[in-house]
């Protein structure tokens, strides 16, 4: 943002007119200043509409009218009798703008301090917001029409809401061309130049002053601690009082909008979020709720508050993850989701992006991480691709992230879900395999398949078509220690791709990819660049119903009942037989049997493609082949070998092989077009 604000220094020899500069998008930059010499007077006040707020970061004209919310008909004087009038001579005007007041092109700011002594508001500091073309006029006028609405409960208003005092009379100076918005001055930043400092945090605590009153709201019992937490426990509190008064908005049937970080003020007085001057607030219904379009009123108010709930979602990635600050980064980010992916991928995507620059760890990622998975789980349903799958307000205060360790949360069945996929994904970053961790992996990979909400058909072939990376394998791994292979192989990311060859059917086409580097020489060089390579597997596949059988007790030897694959479904059993779990056991009894998708497989056809020729000789190419086959699990090279599918949903998928290893793997959004 180039100019964000104007000020008025009136003097006797002359006015001093100070321009703020701000750089919105990357940092805070002091006030420049510019003298003009003359008299004081009105006339500076009626010529200083010639001066415009330009924003390098404002939308084009076309955009700007692609985005225009219908607010119905020009508010008249009559419809502006319930808030207060003013004129020009009961300001005292200041000589500076606060940089978090910056406006728009068509918007003059200014700073000023009430001197009527019969004003109720008299010494109180003021924003007067001068609004010169048609549709500024109008936001403004909408601003007071709103209040009529929300009159019935001030309380809220006054704590959620950006107050507005009301207008100045333009014939107090004779400037009919604009429209002069008062309200009240909540505090110098905005949310997003507060996030934008570099030490925000402390700087934000000290203005909120919190102390254990204040984080017992949020369903915690301490302060301080490590930055990861107090960062966590700021971040549920300024989205819990967000998400209060956008409800309170939509409660009355208003829509906000235009929910952005710099529309969004924190008053250090009441320690409350003010969501903006309510400007662009639009009905939910076009006429009275019950005429004849309730039908078309209903989706309109879905669509209304979908639209705000994905804004809330962009305002809390940016508070978790300030790497989004950056104008790049976000472009990326929201690419992402205009494409149409899943917002359940969201870290597999954002992953590789915010690790590259932090190898120590990132903050964001880790409280997004924290409580198994909890704040991207909350995450993908604030951006859902479609608007009926998104969450309202009440079911995101409700949701266990914003919710402190002393808050009793009872999660549904598709936050378990979510929380053992989360932690699944997490062990297999660590890297590290004993028998603790092939144990537990094994452990909530049953678990998931005992909880697959997607075990018809008809599901599976909507979910499976995509990009999937495969994470971990439950069966034998045989990796480079110990052993000198006959060709110096290191294993990249195997990847594998189905496509649904037709609506009509049920074929689909298995595409398994497997890139390597193969090591020119006898021993491992220093430099591990190599030769890259990549393995590819076709076949296509039938998919029909199934189920897999579990052997009873009785119906096995001791020999067999000693297997891990044994031992693991044991601890299910057992797990599942707890009161924890109470809600996830559906029978009295555990299942003998359970739905899956059967697999069957055709011919299967495999190729090898090599960046560079590694040799002449034959034999080299057949070492190369032998070497990732031996690498890799074996229904990656063998697509024959696959099974079965035991778990799908938009984010994880479980594959079983003949053998009865599982290999699970995460949906890949990595195409390179980002």
């Amino acid at each position: 943002m180039a100019v964000c604000g104007i000020g008025l220094s009136p003097g006797l020899e002359g006015v001093e007119l100070r321009f703020l500069r701000v750089n919105s998008s990357t940092r805070l930059i002091r006030t420049n200043y510019f003298h003009l010499i003359g008299k004081a007077s009105n006339s500076i006040w009626r010529n200083c509409g010639r001066i415009r707020c330009s924003s390098r970061n404002s939308a084009s004209p076309v955009e700007s009218r692609k985005n225009t919310v219908e607010l119905g008909p020009v508010a008249t004087e009559e419809d502006l009798d319930h808030v207060m009038k003013f004129k020009m001579s009961d300001f005292e005007i200041s000589d500076r703008v606060s940089i978090g007041l910056g406006g728009r092109a068509d918007e003059v700011v200014f700073e000023a301090i009430v001197k009527d002594s019969c004003s109720p508001l008299y010494n109180t500091r003021v924003v007067l917001r001068r609004l010169t073309s048609t549709q500024a006029q109008r936001r403004g006028k909408r601003a007071i029409e709103v209040l009529k609405k929300l009159a019935r409960r001030k309380l809220m208003y006054h704590s959620y809401s950006m107050q507005v005092h009301g207008y100045v009379c333009p014939s107090a100076f004779g400037d009919h061309a604009s429209f002069t918005l008062v309200h009240r001055n909540h505090g110098s930043f905005s949310l997003r130049h507060w996030l934008q400092l570099s030490d925000w945090l402390p700087t934000l605590e000290a203005t909120l002053a919190l102390d254990e009153e204040c984080v017992r709201r949020v369903g915690d019992d301490t302060v301080g601690g490590p930055a990861v937490s107090r960062q966590l426990r700021l971040i549920r509190i300024l989205m819990r009082d967000l998400l209060i008064g956008v409800n309170y908005l939509h409660s009355h049937g208003l829509a906000h909008t235009e929910l952005r970080l710099e529309n969004v003020h924190i008053s250090p007085v009441d320690r409350h979020i003010k969501v903006g001057i309510l400007g662009n607030a639009a009905d939910f219904y076009e006429s009275s709720p019950n005429s004849s379009g309730m039908e078309i009123n209903l989706d309109r108010r879905q669509m209304m508050i979908a639209f705000d709930m994905r804004c809330v979602g962009f305002m809390m990635a940016k508070m978790v993850l300030r790497e989004l600050m950056d104008p790049l980064i976000f472009n990326k980010f929201k690419s992402f989701l205009t494409k149409g992916n899943d917002p359940a991928c969201l870290r597999e995507f954002l992953f590789p992006i915010l690790s590259r620059n932090s190898p120590s760890g990132n903050a964001g990622l880790q409280i997004l991480d924290r409580h198994w998975g909890a704040g991207w789980n909350l995450l993908s349903l604030l951006l859902a691709v479609k608007p009926s799958q998104r969450i309202s307000c009440l079911e995101a205060l409700r949701h266990p992230f914003l919710c402190g360790p002393r808050w009793r949360v009872d999660p549904s069945m598709d936050i378990i879900r979510w929380g053992l996929g989360s932690t699944a994904v997490r062990i297999t970053e660590e890297y590290i395999y004993g028998w603790p961790q092939r144990n537990r992996l094994a452990h909530f990979i049953e678990l998931m398949e005992m909880l697959n909400p997607h075990s018809k058909p008809k599901n599976w072939l909507e979910l499976l078509p995509g990009k999937w990376r495969l994470l971990y394998y439950t069966g034998k791994h045989i990796g480079l220690t110990l052993r000198q292979p006959s060709a110096r192989v290191l294993i990249g990311d195997v990847r594998l791709t189905v496509i649904r060859a037709s609506k009509k059917n049920t074929t689909l086409l298995f595409k398994s990819e497997i890139g390597f580097k193969v090591m020119i020489g006898r021993e491992w060089p220093h430099d591990k660049a190599g030769v890259a390579g990549k393995l590819q597997m076709n076949s296509l596949f039938r998919l029909t119903a199934g189920r897999r059988l579990y052997l009873k007790e009785e119906s096995v030897t001791r020999k067999s009942s000693s297997s891990p694959e044994s031992n693991t479904l044991d601890s299910v059993v057992q797990k599942f037989s707890g009161r924890k779990w109470k809600k996830a056991r559906e029978a009295k009894e555990f299942p003998s049997s359970l739905p899956v998708a059967k697999l069957v497989s055709g011919d299967v056809e495999v190729a090898m493609n090599l960046n560079a020729p590694i040799s002449k000789n034959v034999d080299v190419a057949r070492d190369v082949v032998r070497e990732v086959r031996t690498q890799v699990p074996p229904e990656m090279f063998d697509l024959s070998k696959i099974a079965c599918g035991t778990y799908v949903d938009s984010r994880l998928l479980v594959i079983r092989g003949v053998n009865g290893s599982a290999l699970l793997f995460t949906r890949s959004c990595m195409d390179g077009s980002y």
